[in-house]
């Protein structure tokens, strides 16, 4: 099918229009095809549809390049990306992770290229869009900020910590794809006994592709320095006395509606590597803000 309807938008563009893509009255001519094909062949050939076709063609000039593991229904929604850098990070990440539409929609929507490439320089967005979002550090599965919009909490909002805990077991689902391929869970309010104390971290995973366990500590407001030295502690009690020959050391994620980037720096020195604090918010970001940041370092590193 995704040959076929390759095929057909060769047709449009090279027959049709002439070999342009953007032809004169291609509205009335995508409709007069529409009509022509559907009585002739059926469903499946509205003007909505030829109209992803011809798109198809013109953003996938070779059709074999586009990976199996993408439906008809992947294609429809990459070709709405006008950006071909995105379109490209969007395609192999599909495939990498292997979303289906329902899940390739919610990352568009939740911008995670530009999320993601905002933290990088020019080489770094231009390899994300090659080839994705590839996990082999630590600083791989960070997202900044972590979006959480499914938990459907209006702002402002009055939640305890342990209340958001509870809504990001209760839509696991959603959780998991928006940290990333390689995550599994183990268990939440985790039990850190030491000395005659018990302490309890609020999330805790396992990440199959860094052979680590990654722990989460909640915040519903700012995170202060006393929550980086407590992640530390426990980051050093899992090292210790959890991991298992094979693991590598434990990522601690402190994950906070605010943070203090200086407070944070200070709090962190001589501090583990494997240590971050992220924000998270309960709102779509907003993509023209974040687009325009990454424009402006591709054109600040093009002048330097």
């Amino acid at each position: 099918m995704v040959e076929t309807n390759w095929k057909i938008g060769q047709y449009i563009v090279d027959f049709e229009q002439g070999g342009s893509f953007k032809a004169k009255y291609c509205k009335a001519l995508l409709e007069n095809l529409a009509n022509d094909l559907t009585r002739l062949h059926g469903k499946g050939f509205s003007r909505s549809n030829l109209n992803y076709m011809r798109l198809f063609y013109q953003h996938f000039p070779i059709c074999a390049t586009v990976s199996h593991k993408l439906s008809w229904s992947h294609i429809c929604e990459l070709v709405k990306i006008n950006d071909p850098l995105e379109r490209s990070f969007y395609e192999k990440q599909t495939a990498l992770e292997k979303w289906n539409v329902r899940e390739l929609r919610r990352q568009k929507n939740t911008s995670l290229f530009l999320r993601l490439a905002a933290s990088k320089d020019k080489d770094g967005i231009l390899l994300l869009a090659k080839q994705g979002q590839v996990v082999t550090q630590p600083t791989d599965i960070i997202r900044e900020p972590c979006v959480l919009e499914f938990l459907k909490i209006p702002e402002p909002y009055h939640l305890s910590e342990t209340d958001l805990e509870t809504r990001l077991i209760d839509h696991l689902q959603n959780f998991l794809l928006e940290l990333g391929k390689g995550f599994a869970f183990i268990g939440r309010q985790y039990r850190i006994p030491v000395g005659n104390r018990n302490y309890y971290v609020d999330l805790v995973f396992y990440h199959r592709i860094l052979k680590c366990f990654v722990l989460i500590d909640l915040k519903k407001e700012e995170a202060g320095y006393e929550d980086v030295g407590q992640m530390n502690m426990y980051l050093g009690y899992f090292e210790n006395e959890e991991n298992t020959e094979g693991d590598n050391p434990p990522i601690g994620i402190v994950l906070a509606k605010e943070k203090d980037d200086l407070l944070v720096q200070y709090a962190m020195h001589n501090i583990s590597s494997q240590l971050f604090v992220n924000k998270y918010q309960l709102y779509l970001p907003n993509k023209e803000e974040l687009r325009s940041l990454i424009l402006t370092q591709l054109q600040d590193e093009n002048e330097d």
